[in-house]
């Protein structure tokens, strides 16, 4: 009896490393599109636009295949404690990256209608910064998870306020190129959206960080403070 016990907990825990794999997955899918929309801005590349918008049912397809996987696995080994931690933080993981693939591919669409109009002198390198802090945050998240770091959720909650900051002085930045001269109003205004969906991400970004604190700690942070988890978190470190 106790072998067949052993041999039930091996093959579970195998189930939830290769759930853990495959989100970690379609996380490198996500990293991808996000990389190649801001890059297709940049440059204004129609054609890795089209490979970001190509990309984005594929990784709507992954979402789903691993919610069901999710689910089946509640109901089949019904996990109690960290194990019932662990799909609840990947359930709502992997529904994070999957809107950051939504906003990856409307990036991408903007990216088209961007390449039509006049590019600026500095092409866009404002949306760029945007673009490598969310990367970077996006990167940040999947390594926590991995290494099931809660202490990441802190530096991505910062990372995210300078994201803000910055979609904010983008805004004005934005706003007075509109009223210099109206024949720039439609292209700022997709360039804008850009910026928008880059701003989107930082929190959806953010959302996986605090799920890790959740995962290993079983707090969760959207009911807390968050200066107060900071000056936790600075405490311990």
């Amino acid at each position: 009896m106790e072998s067949f016990d052993q041999h039930i907990s091996h093959q579970f825990n195998q189930e939830l490393e290769n759930l853990r794999q495959k989100m970690m997955a379609m996380g490198g899918m996500v990293e991808e599109m996000l990389k190649n929309a801001v890059q297709a801005v940049v440059t204004g590349d129609t054609d890795l636009a089209v490979r970001v918008i190509e990309a984005d049912d594929q990784v709507n397809q992954i979402e789903k295949r691993l919610d069901e996987e999710c689910n089946l696995i509640i109901a089949r080994r019904q996990p109690t404690a960290s194990d019932l931690r662990l799909v609840f933080a990947i359930i709502k993981a992997i529904s994070d990256l999957e809107r950051i693939g939504d906003e990856a591919e409307k990036i991408a669409r903007w990216a088209m209608a961007l390449a039509d109009y006049h590019r600026p002198r500095n092409d866009y390198r404002e949306l760029e910064r945007m673009g490598h802090m969310v990367l970077e945050m996006l990167r940040k998240s999947l390594d926590g998870f991995t290494r099931m770091a809660p202490e990441v959720a802190l530096e991505i909650l910062q990372q995210d306020r300078k994201v803000d900051q910055d979609y904010e002085a983008v805004f004005r930045q934005y706003y007075s190129y509109m009223m210099e001269d109206a024949r720039n109003i439609r292209r700022v205004l997709d360039a804008l959206l850009v910026a928008k969906s880059l701003e989107r991400i930082g929190d959806h970004c953010k959302n996986v960080g605090e799920y890790i604190v959740y995962l290993v700690e079983g707090r969760d942070l959207r009911h807390e403070s968050k200066k107060a988890f900071e000056h936790e978190i600075g405490d311990e470190s």
